[in-house]
């Protein structure tokens, strides 16, 4: 049996994943309300908000004031995402944001030009001048990351060679601009991962690059982001994205049916009835999930916030034993 890693960290993702997709206005309050609930469950990182052009995410519009409302909670780190370099001084024009720097590549052409309105040559150039930014500005470049990398609804199968050549090319950018990556993350956008192929393409990264830490951000279009994260597990990788309740999708993708990151609480139930560490209260994530629903105003797809945990069935069942 695969060694399992005895700790993962998670980086959740569900108010920005969430809020940009949904198609009804969802009040700045009620976001707020949110983040500051996921904050008391013992995640250690949070995205919040995306920095994006608002005319094409409209619920993002809000970003600066969702970010200036929120209560902090001094052992939570929280996050912004941003495509471009306008969006990285919107963030950091807030001045209470993590900033954390990351650049990323697409496999597909087609995709990057519908998600950032430019060619992976141009995405290339462009990474240059955002790391020389980061490090004018002290902000450490924490990640590379691979858009697409499992496959595409626009140009198909992705061939596990080339994400490891993507894979090669952050390496080497950041060795030309003497940064030092933490980790590499892999990200499903459009849902085409299953288990096999995340084996495929991880253990085909880790054969070439076996010092290269490594996340997930999956997605459950087709309802396999748990088995997919399982898989992951089994490839000893430990970082993983995941949206609470399910929330969200990306809007690019080029997919109606499009879902969310890897559902939080469910991953969470897995590691806990695995004997994985994430650091995360269940109990008060499955009622943030329960949250997250009421704020959406229809059912999400999270499976744990409805079954609830065994815990609570583990605690009922011994009290009546002792009655």
């Amino acid at each position: 049996m695969p060694k399992l890693p005895s700790r993962i960290d998670i980086i959740e993702e569900g108010p920005r994943e969430g809020f940009q997709i949904e198609k009804g206005p969802i009040s700045t309050a009620r976001k707020i309300e949110l983040i500051d609930a996921l904050s008391q469950t013992g995640l250690a990182t949070i995205q919040i908000v995306s920095f994006v052009n608002p005319k094409r995410v409209p619920g993002m519009a809000d970003a600066e004031a969702v970010v200036a409302g929120m209560t902090p909670h001094p052992k939570v780190s929280y996050r912004g995402l941003w495509l471009n370099q306008a969006g990285f001084e919107r963030a950091r024009a807030t001045g209470r944001l993590d900033l954390r720097g990351a650049y990323n590549v697409a496999p597909s052409e087609t995709f990057l030009k519908k998600n950032q309105n430019r060619s992976i040559a141009e995405q290339t150039a462009d990474n240059a001048v955002i790391i020389e930014r980061f490090k004018e500005l002290g902000v450490p470049v924490e990640k590379g990351g691979i858009m697409a990398a499992f496959g595409c609804n626009y140009e198909g199968d992705i061939a596990p060679a080339r994400i490891v050549s993507l894979v090669g090319g952050l390496l080497e950018q950041a060795k030309a601009h003497e940064v030092k990556l933490e980790y590499i993350m892999l990200a499903d956008t459009m849902g085409w991962a299953t288990p096999a192929s995340v084996k495929r393409v991880v253990g085909a990264v880790s054969d070439k690059y076996p010092d290269v830490g490594l996340s997930l951000h999956l997605h459950d279009t087709r309802g396999l982001g748990i088995a997919n994260a399982y898989a992951g597990l089994e490839m000893a990788v430990t970082h993983y994205d995941a949206a609470v309740a399910g929330l969200g999708g990306c809007p690019f993708a080029g997919n109606a049916g499009a879902a969310g990151n890897v559902c939080t609480e469910d991953l969470v139930f897995m590691c806990d009835e695995m004997g994985i560490e994430t650091g995360v209260d269940l109990q008060k994530l499955i009622d943030c999930a329960v949250l997250a629903e009421d704020i959406v105003g229809h059912p999400l797809p999270g499976s744990v916030k409805t079954g609830g945990s065994l815990a609570r069935l583990r605690a009922a069942r011994a009290k009546a034993a002792q009655a």
